[in-house]
């Protein structure tokens, strides 16, 4: 508030200054404490390169057998469809046993069985069937090569049609085809790494938003300083403000750095909407999950409790939020759980700036629901620990 005469009321600069001095000393602490620091550094470099460049989720070189009975120049013409990157063919059985006993070892994936008469009968045109097995273990990649093989499978199918019927009597022969035209937006180049490593530093931001404050909070208990800030000028709120505010920050700072040093130079991430945009939302996500571990804080007493906190509610943020796995796939129950979740609403926001160039007219329901739940979990936070100091 600004008086009448255009100044600041002494009780307000006196408060932003407490508030101010508490954040640097929160800085101050943090940085003395080098084992963090380096974890957090390697968070936010190291960690988003290796995630980006060595995380992979699409089919790749999946190792394909053959048992080919026929011998033909139809089934060559079908084996050679099954190339990479897709495809690595590892060679040929002479028996489907053999074949099979590759699949249950986990040394192959797939195994084409073409069998005996396979060109005759397409020559002669007769329907021929061939036989897949693929290993879905590993249920997306298996599910990706069955589709993959089916498609291959049937443009070779397809196009023997159009070969037999293309060299009829009557030239004019046509057959009703449906193509389907693909329009890709946002990432045209379907480029893998601009997913794998934004999606990483969005663990990254959520983990250290949690465990920083919380942490700082919790270390004041474990030393006993607590009750020494409480008998300065300091109030409560100043003192969760200012741990939030210091970790905000360092946070804001790690992201700036991961985007300048990684995401930018070495995989190209695109910033289509605004920047000063996209890091006012951080802030907002950090002050959400920094309550969330506030919170957590006042609930135990020691740091290797709330590191256990954290895996009980970090984890099913991580997994259940939309960042490894499409959120409307999910049950529904789980979807409604998950409406509690600031990293629900991140992640859209976030994907919405960076990739799609997008604002507030189209985010403003996300930014809503992170500042309703951000002030819910600040103020549950500070309700707990006004009562555990009472």
């Amino acid at each position: 508030m600004i008086g009448n005469d255009g100044r600041v009321p002494e009780a307000v600069r006196l408060w932003a200054l407490r508030l101010f001095v508490m954040t640097r000393k929160e800085l101050l602490q943090l940085r003395r404490d080098v084992p963090l620091l380096l974890f957090l550094l390697y968070s936010f470099s190291l960690s988003i390169y290796v995630s980006g460049a060595g995380i992979s989720m699409q089919l790749n070189n999946a190792s394909l057998l053959v048992h080919d009975s026929d011998h033909s120049e139809s089934s060559r013409e079908l084996i050679h469809r099954f190339r990479q990157p897709y495809f690595r063919f590892d060679g040929e059985v002479q028996d489907q046993k053999v074949g099979v006993r590759r699949l249950d070892q986990g040394t192959a994936m797939l195994l084409l069985d073409i069998p005996p008469r396979f060109h005759e009968s397409i020559v002669g045109h007769e329907p021929v069937s061939v036989q897949l097995l693929v290993d879905t273990t590993n249920a997306p990649q298996g599910l990706s090569a069955a589709g993959y093989a089916s498609r291959i499978i049937g443009e070779f199918s397809f196009d023997r049609v159009s070969s037999r019927l293309g060299g009829a009597s009557d030239g004019d022969i046509r057959i009703p085809r449906v193509d389907s035209a693909h329009r890709v937006w946002f990432n045209q180049d379907q480029n893998e790494t601009w997913f794998q490593s934004i999606s990483h530093i969005l663990r990254m931001i959520t983990l250290f938003a949690f465990l920083l404050p919380a942490a700082a909070l919790v270390r004041e208990k474990e030393h006993g300083t607590v009750e020494q800030l409480l008998v300065s000028p300091v109030t409560p709120l100043q003192i969760m403000l200012s741990k939030v505010l210091a970790m905000t920050l360092v946070i804001l700072a790690a992201t700036a750095l991961a985007m300048a040093s990684v995401l930018k130079p070495v995989f190209d991430v695109p910033v289509k909407g605004s920047a000063a945009l996209f890091f006012l939302m951080t802030a907002l996500y950090s002050f959400t999950t920094a309550g969330l571990g506030l919170f957590a804080a006042t609930i135990t007493k020691n740091q290797a409790q709330v590191g256990m906190i954290a895996l009980l509610v970090i984890s099913p943020m991580l997994l259940l939020s939309g960042i490894a796995t499409p959120f409307e796939a999910m049950p529904p129950w789980v979807q409604t759980l998950m409406a509690l979740s600031p990293l629900r609403y991140f992640v859209d926001v976030t994907y919405g700036i960076l990739l799609k160039g997008v604002g507030l007219e189209l985010l403003w329901d996300s930014v809503l629901a992170m500042v309703l739940l951000g002030g819910t979990l600040f103020g549950l936070g500070m309700w707990r620990f006004r009562r555990q100091l009472a």
